[in-house]
């Protein structure tokens, strides 16, 4: 078993930590599995829209512009070919899917040595109560700054619309929910603070 960090709305430490399983908070930190998962992570972001038309997509070119022989011109079969204005690419840029396969347990291995490396750092905070009484970003920055934790990441059991409001503008800090969590946003910020109830389904998820 493993002890976490539990501060209290005030920035205080708590006496007394929060007990979790050794398996998903105090594993192994495997680099070369982290970071292949976060690549593949930034990979199945890219877009890959891009796209141009070669000469079977551009429209027209039904005819001959003009016959074989006798004008003293080139030949020509088509007004849409790669020569002509108009026409189409040679070598187009088209659609691609940049996505990787990364397998279950090695996602969920990864996040295991993610959130193991931050709690023997110290960078993940339990917090039983982490609210705001209305959406106002100067109340969630003042609460921040009291715990010490102004680069940082909220994850919580439930989407708390107040939250989210009060959290849009300021520039490091994000708020998401246990099933919106990506390793990524794991290890880009400084402090990682958790709610007692998203500690216990992120347990019960990487066991």
């Amino acid at each position: 078993m493993v002890e976490l960090t539990v501060v209290k709305g005030n920035g205080e430490k708590s006496g007394t930590g929060l007990t979790v399983s050794a398996a998903a908070f105090s594993a192994d930190f495997n680099e070369p599995l982290v970071h292949q998962v976060i690549v593949a992570f930034r990979a199945g972001g890219r877009a890959g829209t891009r796209s141009q038309k070669n000469r079977s997509a551009v429209s027209g070119g039904g005819a001959k512009p003009w016959r074989q022989k006798g004008t003293g011109r080139a030949r020509a079969g088509t007004n849409r070919s790669p020569l002509w204005r108009g026409g189409g690419k040679v070598f187009p840029a088209l659609n691609k899917d940049f996505s990787q396969k990364v397998n279950r347990k090695m996602y969920r291995a990864a996040l295991r040595s993610i959130f193991s490396e931050l709690t023997r750092q110290d960078r993940l905070w339990v917090c039983d109560d982490i609210s705001v009484s209305a959406p106002k970003t100067k109340e969630l920055a003042n609460k921040l700054k009291q715990l010490g934790a102004e680069d940082v990441l909220i994850v919580q059991e439930s989407v708390d619309d107040d939250m989210l409001l009060s959290a849009r503008n300021l520039h490091r800090v994000n708020i998401c929910t246990v099933n919106q969590l990506d390793p990524l946003s794991l290890i880009g910020h400084e402090r990682v603070v958790v709610t007692s109830g998203a500690v216990k389904k992120i347990e019960e998820w990487l066991q």
